[in-house]
């Protein structure tokens, strides 16, 4: 499947078949991300989230999206120890906005305040109970669009 999708976004539009993005993982390491691209070339320096009105998001790119199939190659990411199957995403090596700012949008500060929370009650059961959210949350593709900005437009 991973192939046929490659196919498909060197199929349709001109660039890398992977997006590679840094990430700060375990003990402040920072590692690429990998994630199939779903965007023409460049999109990221726009600097904004996408929705599914997005016109820089390819054909290929909103399949790949509403089917969270845009994530499969963070599994190498896994397999490396780069990242863990379950828990908070990594962050970003830059921070969008500077801290003074009031610019922080609430979704940054609910991400943080879960980050935190899963930091203080990890536990296996409560790693499975994520994976099988998670796998219900892919099935019925709910909650899969990003809103707001990354980063600040000049």
């Amino acid at each position: 499947p991973m192939a046929i999708v490659a196919i498909a976004i060197k199929a349709e539009s001109k660039g890398p078949v992977i997006f590679k993005q840094d990430r700060i993982g375990y003990k402040g390491k920072v590692y690429k991300m990998y994630k199939f691209r779903s965007m023409c070339v460049g999109a990221e320096k726009g600097g904004v989230y996408s929705d599914n009105k997005d016109s820089r998001v390819t054909k290929v790119g909103k399949f790949i999206r509403a089917t969270s199939i845009d994530e499969l190659p963070q599994l190498v990411n896994v397999l490396k120890g780069d990242m863990a199957l379950i828990g908070f995403r990594s962050p970003l090596t830059y921070h969008p906005w500077p801290w003074a700012s009031a610019c922080w949008t609430a979704s940054t500060r609910t991400r943080i305040e879960l980050n935190g929370w899963y930091a203080e009650h990890v536990s296996f059961w409560l790693d499975v109970k994520i994976l099988f959210m998670t796998v219900f949350k892919v099935l019925t593709n709910a909650d899969n669009e990003n809103v707001g900005e990354t980063v600040k437009q000049k």
